[in-house]
């Protein structure tokens, strides 16, 4: 695993950790995803999410969050899939609430009424949950009107060149509306430049992710940000 801070830049604090899954050569989460089948992504699964707490809990997250990836297609049941996570919670000490859930927009979800089911059976339990890489996969809005997590995290081809683009500042302006009125947090994914990081927190956007403030760091937590332009 790596992780890859979220920042809240209106105090230059982490807010959370994403675990990143890597090979054991450091090969990226493309790669590992790749090696996953159909006869293997339920395990594949549970033992990320192990991995990532176990991990996490011996790290100093310094009561930071941590942000777990999981595949949505790979959850049979939720009540029991989870078992796993909250024994491994239990047995590290790490806190349930402080545990996000994210399910990726960009995997076709199959069944939505099970994807829904997952994520009321996660906010039962205490979890945080999140849908990733909003407004780059294949639901979009039909994926949020079905059910409103807690975050949903905005795609890097939304946030991207934010600062110089009015279509781009338009329709991240609209989502936002629409995360007030639903009580979602916002993050903004893939923040590569001081104009696109202002830009974004000008719309009120807080919590960031992204090269711009830290790279994940591989079996550690980033300890240094580089907020430079921004604490002005």
């Amino acid at each position: 695993m790596a992780f890859q801070p979220i920042v809240d830049v209106a105090n230059g604090a982490v807010w959370a950790h994403e675990a990143l899954v890597r090979g054991m050569q450091g090969q990226g989460a493309g790669w590992v995803l790749g090696q996953v089948t159909d006869s293997t992504r339920y395990a594949f699964d549970q033992s990320c999410r192990i991995k990532a707490i176990e991990l996490a809990s011996a790290l100093p997250m310094n009561g930071a969050r941590l942000s777990i990836n999981f595949l949505p297609n790979a959850v049979y049941k939720a009540e029991a899939c989870i078992r796993a996570t909250l024994a491994a919670a239990r047995r590290t000490g790490f806190p349930t609430d402080r545990i996000i859930f994210e399910v990726t927009e960009n995997e076709r979800v199959v069944d939505h009424d099970h994807l829904k089911s997952i994520f009321n059976e996660y906010k039962r339990q205490g979890f945080l949950t999140a849908i990733d890489d909003f407004g780059s996969g294949y639901s979009g809005l039909n994926l949020l009107a079905e059910f409103q997590p807690d975050i949903i995290k905005l795609d890097m081809e939304l946030t991207r060149n934010i600062d110089t683009e009015r279509a781009r500042r338009s329709i991240v302006k609209a989502i936002l509306a629409v995360c007030e009125d639903l009580a979602i947090t916002p993050i903004a994914e893939g923040i590569e430049t001081v104009e696109e990081a202002k830009a974004l927190r000008d719309l009120g956007v807080t919590l960031m992710q992204g090269y711009l403030f830290a790279k994940p760091a591989f079996q550690s937590m980033v300890t240094e940000l580089n907020l430079a332009g921004l604490t002005a």
